[in-house]
């Protein structure tokens, strides 16, 4: 397995080829079945959590559905072991990530012994498998993966402008409404908080019905928002989009999809971006035109 995490270099030959059934995937056949089985059992504990929180069925079939939770977890606690054991540096793979998920994956089930409940905590394992992507031979999508993950960084600040916006839109309009509801009898625009939450729900599109205006001028505040809303869920999508395609443009240039737009021709003046890299001055304004990182 390529990576910082290695086979242990000293010890008993069982260790060694213990690393080679838990990590090499892609030159073990025998790692590649344990791991497919892996999965396999990852998801069936996850059944098994999600059914236990059925209360008709926990009652009929509590006894099976907990000797299966802990069949489960000393399954994975022994695989957990086998890990440790067999890598070179026992902190670094405690540390990794999926080191952390696969801990995380058995130690609600052992605080359920002094916090009953918790074990309900134990759906986290199903991120477990996320190790399908190395087993199937899915490592080609991250570098599609990478490129998206790239285009929303190059977005933040103009998505954490827009959040702060609809904030402070949602807290404006709430309070408006607060002020032509807030004296009908019988209302439920009963404090600022209440109807900020309303606006938030209203603006999002979502309109859960729990709170509902009860005059004319209220109702017709209450349709602008709704209108405003639909506008609104395009906005980051856009952003978004425009980061993409940028990302999509400088991986055709490279020939690496997971590349993105971390250098672009962009305006001094205008901040217009996209123009060819021999370009000297902008096509929009007519200023300058620079070569800047976006990251």
């Amino acid at each position: 397995m390529a990576g910082p995490i290695s086979r242990v270099k000293d010890g008993p030959p069982w260790r060694g080829k213990l690393y080679d059934i838990l990590f090499e995937t892609d030159t073990n056949g025998y790692a590649k079945a344990f791991d497919i089985l892996l999965i396999v059992a990852i998801l069936t504990s996850v059944v098994v959590v999600m059914l236990d929180s059925v209360e008709s069925i926990a009652e009929d079939r509590h006894g099976l559905l907990y000797g299966a939770e802990w069949f489960f977890t000393v399954l994975f606690t022994l695989e957990y072991a086998g890990r440790l054991a067999s890598v070179e540096s026992k902190r670094r793979y405690a540390l990794s990530f999926f080191g952390i998920i696969d801990l995380l994956a058995i130690v609600p089930t052992y605080l359920s012994l002094l916090a009953p409940g918790t074990q309900s905590l134990a759906i986290i394992r199903i991120l477990r498998v996320l190790r399908v992507f190395r087993v199937l031979k899915l490592v080609r999508y991250l570098g599609e993966a990478r490129m998206l993950g790239r285009a929303m960084a190059a977005s933040r600040y103009r998505i954490i402008v827009f959040l702060i916006t609809v904030v402070t839109l949602v807290v404006i309009l709430g309070s408006i409404m607060y002020l032509i509801e807030g004296e009908v009898e019988g209302t439920d625009f009963t404090s600022i908080p209440v109807t900020v939450y309303w606006a938030v729900v209203t603006l999002t599109t979502v309109g859960f019905g729990d709170i509902t205006p009860q005059t004319t001028v209220g109702q017709f505040l209450a349709a602008i928002i709704m209108l405003m809303g639909y506008g609104m869920i395009a906005v980051p999508t856009g952003i978004v989009s425009v980061e993409l395609a940028y990302a999509a443009h400088a991986a055709r240039r490279t020939g690496d999809p997971s590349a993105s737009h971390q250098n672009d021709m962009v305006c001094s003046a205008c901040r217009a971006p996209g123009h060819d890299e021999d370009a000297r001055f902008c096509k929009t304004c007519g200023g300058t035109v620079v070569a800047i990182r976006l990251e």
